[in-house]
Protein backbone atom coordinates (compact mmCIF):
# COMPACT_ATOMS: atom_id res chain seq x y z
CA UNK A 1 0.00 0.00 0.00
CA UNK A 2 1.25 3.45 -0.64
CA UNK A 3 0.19 6.48 1.16
CA UNK A 4 0.80 10.11 0.13
CA UNK A 5 -0.11 13.12 1.99
CA UNK A 6 -0.38 16.11 -0.17
CA UNK A 7 -1.23 19.83 0.55
CA UNK A 8 -4.39 20.85 -0.33
CA UNK A 9 -4.34 24.41 -1.01
CA UNK A 10 -0.94 24.36 -2.94
CA UNK A 11 -1.23 20.77 -4.10
CA UNK A 12 2.65 20.15 -2.81
CA UNK A 13 3.82 17.00 -2.25
CA UNK A 14 4.42 16.52 1.72
CA UNK A 15 4.94 13.18 2.35
CA UNK A 16 4.86 9.51 1.29
CA UNK A 17 5.20 5.77 2.80
CA UNK A 18 4.96 2.29 1.76
CA UNK A 19 3.88 -0.12 3.67
CA UNK A 20 4.36 -3.61 2.47
CA UNK A 21 2.50 -6.48 5.02
CA UNK A 22 0.55 -9.65 4.10
CA UNK A 23 -3.10 -8.76 3.64
CA UNK A 24 -4.05 -10.88 7.17
CA UNK A 25 -1.88 -8.31 9.22
CA UNK A 26 -4.88 -5.44 7.08
CA UNK A 27 -5.78 -3.89 10.53
CA UNK A 28 -2.44 -3.94 11.89
CA UNK A 29 -1.50 -1.89 9.13
CA UNK A 30 -3.94 0.56 9.15
CA UNK A 31 -2.60 1.86 12.66
CA UNK A 32 0.46 1.61 11.73
CA UNK A 33 -0.11 3.97 8.76
CA UNK A 34 -2.03 6.45 11.29
CA UNK A 35 0.89 6.48 13.52
CA UNK A 36 3.26 7.34 10.99
CA UNK A 37 1.18 9.54 9.31
CA UNK A 38 -0.11 11.34 12.91
CA UNK A 39 3.98 11.95 13.77
CA UNK A 40 5.16 13.05 10.44
CA UNK A 41 2.25 15.81 10.84
CA UNK A 42 3.36 16.78 14.22
CA UNK A 43 6.68 18.95 13.41
CA UNK A 44 5.24 19.87 10.03
CA UNK A 45 1.98 21.35 11.75
CA UNK A 46 3.67 22.73 14.56
CA UNK A 47 5.85 25.03 12.52
CA UNK A 48 2.53 25.83 10.29
CA UNK A 49 1.27 27.32 12.94
CA UNK A 50 4.25 28.95 14.60
CA UNK A 51 4.44 30.81 11.30
CA UNK A 52 0.90 31.70 11.09
CA UNK A 53 1.20 33.13 15.17
CA UNK A 54 4.38 34.96 14.05
CA UNK A 55 2.31 37.20 11.35
CA UNK A 56 -0.19 37.86 14.07
CA UNK A 57 -0.31 41.06 15.74
CA UNK A 58 -1.91 39.03 19.07
CA UNK A 59 -1.74 35.67 19.05
CA UNK A 60 -3.34 34.20 21.01
CA UNK A 61 -2.17 31.44 23.68
CA UNK A 62 -2.25 28.25 21.31
CA UNK A 63 -0.34 30.26 19.00
CA UNK A 64 2.21 31.12 21.43
CA UNK A 65 2.75 27.43 22.39
CA UNK A 66 2.72 26.16 18.70
CA UNK A 67 6.02 29.01 18.32
CA UNK A 68 7.19 27.67 22.02
CA UNK A 69 7.08 23.84 20.54
CA UNK A 70 8.64 25.35 17.15
CA UNK A 71 11.28 26.38 19.20
CA UNK A 72 11.99 23.40 20.94
CA UNK A 73 11.61 21.10 18.09
CA UNK A 74 15.02 22.89 16.69
CA UNK A 75 17.36 21.18 19.19
CA UNK A 76 18.31 20.70 22.67
CA UNK A 77 20.94 23.97 23.39
CA UNK A 78 20.13 26.38 25.79
CA UNK A 79 19.44 29.25 23.20
CA UNK A 80 15.96 27.20 21.86
CA UNK A 81 15.09 26.34 25.32
CA UNK A 82 15.66 29.78 26.41
CA UNK A 83 13.36 31.09 23.38
CA UNK A 84 10.72 28.33 24.17
CA UNK A 85 10.48 29.08 27.47
CA UNK A 86 9.29 32.78 26.50
CA UNK A 87 6.43 31.70 24.26
CA UNK A 88 5.07 29.46 27.02
CA UNK A 89 5.11 31.21 29.80
CA UNK A 90 3.66 34.36 27.84
CA UNK A 91 0.95 31.55 26.45
CA UNK A 92 0.20 31.02 30.85
CA UNK A 93 0.04 35.16 31.34
CA UNK A 94 -2.76 34.55 28.68
CA UNK A 95 -4.18 31.31 29.98
CA UNK A 96 -2.84 30.11 33.49
CA UNK A 97 -4.41 26.85 32.84
CA UNK A 98 -3.35 25.71 29.33
CA UNK A 99 -2.30 22.21 29.76
CA UNK A 100 -0.20 22.56 27.12
CA UNK A 101 1.66 25.25 27.48
CA UNK A 102 2.40 23.79 31.14
CA UNK A 103 3.64 20.73 29.43
CA UNK A 104 5.92 22.75 27.43
CA UNK A 105 7.33 24.45 30.49
CA UNK A 106 8.17 20.99 32.24
CA UNK A 107 9.33 19.63 29.09
CA UNK A 108 11.44 22.95 28.89
CA UNK A 109 12.84 23.03 32.45
CA UNK A 110 13.50 19.17 32.10
CA UNK A 111 15.78 19.39 29.08
CA UNK A 112 17.69 22.26 31.14
CA UNK A 113 18.35 20.20 33.88
CA UNK A 114 18.83 16.63 32.24
CA UNK A 115 21.01 17.82 29.09
CA UNK A 116 23.55 19.72 31.54
CA UNK A 117 22.26 23.43 30.56
CA UNK A 118 22.75 24.84 34.38
CA UNK A 119 24.37 24.12 37.28
CA UNK A 120 21.01 24.31 38.78
CA UNK A 121 20.08 20.77 37.26
CA UNK A 122 18.34 19.50 40.26
CA UNK A 123 15.81 22.58 40.63
CA UNK A 124 15.26 22.26 37.10
CA UNK A 125 14.26 18.77 37.10
CA UNK A 126 12.16 19.63 40.63
CA UNK A 127 10.41 22.22 38.49
CA UNK A 128 9.76 20.13 35.97
CA UNK A 129 8.17 17.54 38.57
CA UNK A 130 5.50 19.78 40.04
CA UNK A 131 4.28 21.40 36.61
CA UNK A 132 3.75 18.05 35.61
CA UNK A 133 2.30 16.70 38.16
CA UNK A 134 -0.02 19.93 37.95
CA UNK A 135 -0.82 18.97 34.29
CA UNK A 136 -2.04 15.76 35.13
CA UNK A 137 -4.25 16.54 38.02
CA UNK A 138 -5.71 18.83 35.45
CA UNK A 139 -5.63 16.54 32.69
CA UNK A 140 -5.32 12.74 34.22
CA UNK A 141 -5.14 10.76 30.52
CA UNK A 142 -3.22 12.96 28.88
CA UNK A 143 -0.69 10.30 27.67
CA UNK A 144 2.32 12.83 27.18
CA UNK A 145 2.15 14.05 30.47
CA UNK A 146 2.73 10.96 31.81
CA UNK A 147 5.10 10.10 29.65
CA UNK A 148 7.28 13.39 30.63
CA UNK A 149 6.28 12.42 34.26
CA UNK A 150 8.02 9.15 33.14
CA UNK A 151 10.90 11.07 31.88
CA UNK A 152 11.34 12.90 35.00
CA UNK A 153 11.24 10.04 37.27
CA UNK A 154 14.03 7.92 34.96
CA UNK A 155 16.72 10.60 35.28
CA UNK A 156 15.72 11.21 39.32
CA UNK A 157 17.09 7.38 40.55
CA UNK A 158 13.34 6.08 39.89
CA UNK A 159 14.08 4.07 36.34
CA UNK A 160 11.57 1.46 36.76
CA UNK A 161 8.76 3.92 37.83
CA UNK A 162 9.23 5.69 34.30
CA UNK A 163 8.91 2.77 32.81
CA UNK A 164 5.72 1.82 33.94
CA UNK A 165 4.64 5.66 33.59
CA UNK A 166 5.81 5.28 29.76
CA UNK A 167 3.62 1.64 29.31
CA UNK A 168 0.76 3.50 30.95
CA UNK A 169 1.33 6.50 28.52
CA UNK A 170 1.08 3.60 25.97
CA UNK A 171 -1.89 2.60 27.36
CA UNK A 172 -3.57 5.68 26.17
CA UNK A 173 -1.94 6.37 23.09
CA UNK A 174 -0.98 3.07 21.26
CA UNK A 175 1.05 5.42 19.18
CA UNK A 176 3.44 7.00 21.34
CA UNK A 177 6.45 6.39 19.51
CA UNK A 178 8.77 8.06 22.09
CA UNK A 179 7.47 6.33 25.14
CA UNK A 180 9.58 3.04 23.32
CA UNK A 181 12.66 5.39 22.96
CA UNK A 182 12.28 6.22 26.55
CA UNK A 183 11.81 2.88 27.65
CA UNK A 184 15.43 1.32 26.32
CA UNK A 185 16.60 4.76 27.52
CA UNK A 186 15.29 3.85 31.20
CA UNK A 187 17.37 0.35 30.37
CA UNK A 188 20.59 2.06 30.03
CA UNK A 189 19.90 3.44 33.39
CA UNK A 190 19.59 0.39 35.07
CA UNK A 191 22.57 -1.22 33.82
CA UNK A 192 20.35 -3.13 30.53
CA UNK A 193 22.22 -1.47 27.58
CA UNK A 194 21.38 -4.44 25.89
CA UNK A 195 18.18 -4.11 25.99
CA UNK A 196 17.76 -0.04 24.56
CA UNK A 197 18.55 -0.55 20.65
CA UNK A 198 15.07 -3.03 19.99
CA UNK A 199 12.67 -0.57 22.22
CA UNK A 200 14.28 2.76 19.46
CA UNK A 201 13.65 0.29 16.60
CA UNK A 202 9.83 0.73 17.42
CA UNK A 203 10.05 4.10 18.30
CA UNK A 204 11.14 4.44 14.91
CA UNK A 205 8.63 1.99 12.97
CA UNK A 206 5.79 3.97 14.79
CA UNK A 207 7.87 7.68 13.46
CA UNK A 208 10.80 7.22 10.92
CA UNK A 209 10.95 10.91 10.44
CA UNK A 210 10.21 11.78 14.23
CA UNK A 211 11.61 15.33 15.51
CA UNK A 212 13.16 13.46 18.37
CA UNK A 213 14.99 11.10 16.12
CA UNK A 214 18.51 12.31 16.64
CA UNK A 215 18.44 12.12 20.09
CA UNK A 216 16.90 8.09 19.76
CA UNK A 217 20.36 7.43 17.92
CA UNK A 218 22.13 8.76 20.52
CA UNK A 219 20.57 6.62 23.32
CA UNK A 220 21.62 3.77 21.29
CA UNK A 221 25.10 4.98 21.18
CA UNK A 222 24.88 5.78 24.79
CA UNK A 223 23.73 1.63 24.73
CA UNK A 224 26.75 0.70 22.79
CA UNK A 225 29.39 2.78 25.09
CA UNK A 226 28.29 1.16 27.88
CA UNK A 227 28.76 -2.36 26.48
CA UNK A 228 32.12 -1.17 25.96
CA UNK A 229 31.50 -1.26 21.64
CA UNK A 230 33.11 2.54 21.47
CA UNK A 231 33.18 2.05 17.84
CA UNK A 232 29.55 1.23 17.56
CA UNK A 233 28.54 4.22 19.71
CA UNK A 234 30.51 6.60 17.32
CA UNK A 235 28.91 5.19 14.48
CA UNK A 236 25.31 5.69 16.37
CA UNK A 237 26.36 9.00 17.90
CA UNK A 238 27.30 10.41 14.53
CA UNK A 239 23.58 9.46 12.81
CA UNK A 240 22.25 11.58 15.69
CA UNK A 241 24.40 14.11 15.22
CA UNK A 242 23.74 14.00 11.33
CA UNK A 243 19.64 14.00 12.05
CA UNK A 244 20.53 17.58 14.08
CA UNK A 245 23.06 18.66 14.98
CA UNK A 246 21.87 21.17 17.53
CA UNK A 247 22.11 18.36 20.22
CA UNK A 248 25.19 19.48 22.54
CA UNK A 249 25.01 16.51 24.41
CA UNK A 250 25.59 14.12 22.09
CA UNK A 251 28.67 16.08 20.53
CA UNK A 252 30.20 15.84 24.43
CA UNK A 253 29.01 11.92 24.14
CA UNK A 254 30.60 11.52 20.48
CA UNK A 255 33.84 13.38 21.74
CA UNK A 256 34.38 10.62 24.87
CA UNK A 257 34.02 7.80 22.31
CA UNK A 258 36.37 9.18 20.19
CA UNK A 259 39.21 9.61 23.06
CA UNK A 260 38.25 6.32 24.00
CA UNK A 261 39.22 4.99 20.48
CA UNK A 262 42.52 7.46 20.62
CA UNK A 263 41.08 9.32 17.97
CA UNK A 264 42.06 12.19 19.74
CA UNK A 265 41.51 15.37 17.11
CA UNK A 266 38.60 14.62 16.11
CA UNK A 267 37.75 13.72 20.10
CA UNK A 268 38.61 17.51 20.69
CA UNK A 269 36.92 18.77 17.50
CA UNK A 270 33.41 17.30 18.48
CA UNK A 271 33.94 18.71 22.16
CA UNK A 272 34.33 22.21 20.17
CA UNK A 273 31.39 21.76 18.70
CA UNK A 274 29.61 21.16 21.76
CA UNK A 275 31.01 23.71 23.62
CA UNK A 276 30.00 26.26 20.91
CA UNK A 277 26.29 25.35 21.64
CA UNK A 278 26.54 24.96 25.30
CA UNK A 279 29.39 27.07 26.66
CA UNK A 280 29.06 26.23 30.46
CA UNK A 281 29.17 22.51 30.29
CA UNK A 282 32.09 20.77 32.47
CA UNK A 283 33.00 17.47 33.93
CA UNK A 284 32.13 18.79 37.40
CA UNK A 285 28.46 18.92 36.16
CA UNK A 286 28.31 16.06 33.98
CA UNK A 287 29.85 14.34 37.33
CA UNK A 288 27.28 15.51 39.37
CA UNK A 289 23.99 15.51 37.55
CA UNK A 290 24.61 12.06 36.35
CA UNK A 291 25.75 10.21 39.61
CA UNK A 292 22.19 11.69 41.01
CA UNK A 293 20.53 9.29 37.85
CA UNK A 294 21.05 6.21 38.91
CA UNK A 295 22.66 3.89 41.24
CA UNK A 296 23.50 0.67 39.29
CA UNK A 297 26.75 -0.19 39.05
CA UNK A 298 26.77 -1.24 35.63
CA UNK A 299 25.49 2.65 34.88
CA UNK A 300 27.94 4.22 36.92
CA UNK A 301 31.27 1.97 35.47
CA UNK A 302 30.15 3.41 32.15
CA UNK A 303 29.67 6.67 33.54
CA UNK A 304 33.35 6.79 34.82
CA UNK A 305 34.33 5.70 31.60
CA UNK A 306 32.79 8.43 29.79
CA UNK A 307 34.04 10.90 32.09
CA UNK A 308 37.87 9.44 31.53
CA UNK A 309 36.83 10.42 27.78
CA UNK A 310 35.87 13.88 28.38
CA UNK A 311 39.04 14.71 29.79
CA UNK A 312 41.00 13.44 27.15
CA UNK A 313 38.99 15.22 24.46
CA UNK A 314 39.74 18.48 26.49
CA UNK A 315 36.44 18.95 28.41
CA UNK A 316 36.93 22.07 30.52
CA UNK A 317 37.15 20.42 34.57
CA UNK A 318 34.81 22.67 35.80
Amino acid sequence: MNVQLIDAETGNHLWAERFDKPIADLFDMQDEIVSRLANALDAELIAAEARRAEHSVHPDAMGLVFQGRSCFNKGLIPEYMTQARCFFEEALTLDPENIEAMLGLARVDFNLGAAFMTDDWSAQLAAAETTITKVLSLAPSHASAHLTLGLVQIFTRRAARGIAECQHALALDRNLARAHALIGLAKLFLGRGAETEPHVNEAFRLSPRDTFASQWLVYVGLAKAQLGADAEAVSWMRRGLEANRNYSLAHFHLGAALARLGELDEARAAVQAGLALNPSFTIRRFHDATNARSDNPIFLAGHDRVIRGLRLAGVPEG
